[in-house]
């Protein structure tokens, strides 16, 4: 395995303005970026999204999946005022999708900038053996995420959001090159909430992930700064 320094992004999940500025102020030295998805988006709309990115590395979460000049063009209007570092859409959207957003990005991107990185979602981490089979999807969820996996790099993503249980498995599919983004991320002894497959962080950091994603266990705490130190800590063991 190629060593890697895992980095921590921390899940802003709120649709309250200042409360996020409070997280965010308190973070601002802790974590290496912050994650904003559609709780804080749709609720704030996206100049606060500009407002709070801007001393911080942005992880755009909103998992676009439309036809694909639906999704290039918003990915084109999104960029003309934010500069995030990773953003999401759906792998299920298919390769033209994939390819278009790529396309998109690279476009609205100038020499003198860090091109954001396009990551794929496979399969949602809420999602089990279960949850795929009611929605008509036979295979088993690491069987799935392989092959949307290997479809969504083929078309041009950098990466893939996954479940820390899938980064060997994808290695090997995909080689070391393609950067892993992993949420379902729990300390020792925290609940694991609505998340079916989630992992530790010294456990995500030594099976490979490039990133990984917390939230509540970060945002909950009585001290939100200490216990992102304490994950950044664990992530080195």
């Amino acid at each position: 395995m190629t060593s890697r320094s895992t980095k921590l992004i921390a899940a802003i999940d709120t649709a309250d303005i200042n409360q996020a500025r409070k997280w965010v102020s308190a973070l601002e030295d802790s974590v290496d970026a912050i994650k904003l998805g559609l709780e804080f988006t749709y609720g704030c709309g996206l100049e606060a999204v500009k407002d709070l990115s801007q001393n911080q590395r942005l992880f755009l979460d909103l998992k676009l999946h439309d036809i694909p000049n639906t999704v290039a063009s918003g990915l084109r209007s999104l960029l003309n005022n934010l500069s995030p570092e990773l953003l999401t859409v759906h792998a299920l959207g298919g390769p033209e999708m994939i390819e278009r957003s790529r396309e998109a990005i690279e476009q609205k991107t100038s020499t003198s900038q860090t091109r954001p990185k396009l990551l794929a979602v496979t399969i949602l981490t809420s999602m089990n053996q279960q949850t795929l089979n009611a929605v008509g999807i036979a295979d088993t969820p690491l069987d799935q995420v392989i092959r949307l996996g290997k479809m969504a790099i083929k078309a041009g993503a950098d990466g893939l959001v996954c479940s820390a249980h899938e980064i060997t498995a994808l290695r090997d599919a995909l080689g070391e090159n393609a950067l892993l983004v992993v949420p379902g991320i729990r300390p020792k002894g925290n609940q694991a909430d609505d998340q079916q497959r989630v992992m530790t962080p010294a456990q995500a950091a030594q099976a490979g992930a490039d990133w990984i994603v917390v939230g509540r266990p970060i945002t909950k705490a009585a001290d939100p700064a200490q216990a992102a130190r304490a994950i950044k800590a664990e992530l080195q063991l």
